[in-house]
This record gives C-alpha cells, structure tokens and sequence, in this order.
C-alpha cells in the first residue's frame, strides 16, 4: 500500500504547486494563451489533452492535474492536422508511430520518457516546419532543427507551400527514432525536387507516399 499512498501524496503536493502557480504567476496571462496539444503514451493508454500552460517534460501526474485530458484507445485514433503546437511524450516506438505516422504537424515537441534504448525506426510526418527533441539521457538531452520557415499564417496548407514559379512543394520528414539513444547531435539534410519518394528512396516502403502531379514536387528531409 505504500506505493499507492505516496502517489496520491505526490499528486496532493502537485496540485497545491499548480494552485499556488495559477493564483500568483499566471494569472491572467495564461487567459491570454492559446492552448497547445499534448498526447502521453503510459502502459499502453494514451491521454490526449489540451493545456493553458506548459508543463514539465513527462510529469504526468501535474498534466493530468493542469490540463483537459481524456483518454483516447489506441484503435479509435484518427490521422488529424495539427495547426499549432504538438508535443508528445513516449515510452517506446509502438504507440508513438500509431500517434505520428503520416500526420501532418507544424510545430512538434517529441519527449522520451523511457530509459530503454530505442531501434531504429523511421517515422513519415507531413508539413514540420521545427521539430524540438527531449531526452533523459544522453550528450544531448535537448536539441532543436527548423525545417523551413513559413509566412505564419496560420490558415496556411501545412502540406505544401507555393514557389514563386506556383509549383506546389510538397513537404516530409523521415525521422529516425534511434535519434533519442543520445550518442549524436541531431542532424537533418533535405533533398529537394523529388517527383517520386518511392523512385528515388526506394528502400522506405511507405504506402503513405506516391508520385505527385506534374505541378508538384516533393521536399524530402531525413532527421537523425
């Protein structure tokens, strides 16, 4: 029984700390916030919520204090756009790609919480223009790249963007998990003009990605 009891205690004094944050820090700023998506894997379960406030890398406990946070089955989850800020929490790759794969995300936060080490496994996402990373161990907890930089017109496609020449650029990322293992810093390179991923990358055998109209040309970035 002691486990249990000090877990509600840990929960007690976490939300006496979010009280006491809420009434005499944030205030009426945090009204002034728009609210930012944050999706946690823990033993299988995934809690999708919707926060005012940052909170603190994997303390689930102040997430589910501080934030709107309900319970999602892994089977009932749906590909969706996010047009603000993501940041996900994870244990281990196999929820984690059931949550990321061939979304479409703008601005993405990815926190390991786990201390095994991670395969190497590559993720599609559609439209990231800055991705931030966060470890618990490793050289290199926490580490940043900007893919490209948009108008931040929030109406925007996050899937493609025109050139000036109103060829339609098709952006994705390919990120590979092995990354969080923290031997490295984080890298990236693009290519560019890719009328076809499964032609010129052969070896990703995603279903996700075909050839495009004559009009449009994929951007193709590695993260590592």
């Amino acid at each position: 029984m002691k486990p249990i009891a000090f877990s509600a205690f840990s929960c007690w004094l976490a939300l006496i700390l979010a009280a006491f944050l809420g009434i005499h820090i944030t205030g009426g700023f945090v009204r002034s916030q728009k609210n930012h998506t944050l999706i946690f894997t823990k033993e299988n379960t995934i809690r999708n919520c919707s926060c005012s406030v940052d909170i603190r890398d994997c303390d689930y406990c102040l997430a589910n204090l501080m934030c709107n946070c309900k319970t999602v089955l892994p089977s009932t989850m749906v590909k969706t756009t996010y047009n603000g800020h993501l940041t996900i929490w994870f244990t281990d790759t196999s929820l984690l790609e059931t949550l990321l794969n061939f979304t479409k995300v703008w601005d993405l936060k990815l926190s390991f919480c786990g201390t095994a080490p991670l395969p190497t496994e590559y993720l599609a996402v559609w439209g990231l223009r800055k991705l931030r990373v966060k470890k618990v161990k490793g050289r290199f907890p926490e580490q940043s790249v900007t893919i490209y930089s948009g108008n931040n017109n929030e109406k925007e496609d996050l899937l493609a963007v025109h050139n000036k020449d109103r060829q339609m650029l098709v952006y994705i990322s390919f990120l590979d998990t092995s990354l969080f293992n923290g031997y490295s810093l984080l890298k990236s390179y693009s290519v560019e003009n890719i009328s076809s991923i499964t032609k010129h990358f052969p070896s990703l055998l995603y279903s996700g990605v075909s050839s495009t109209p004559s009009n449009k040309s994929y951007v193709v970035t590695f993260i590592y």
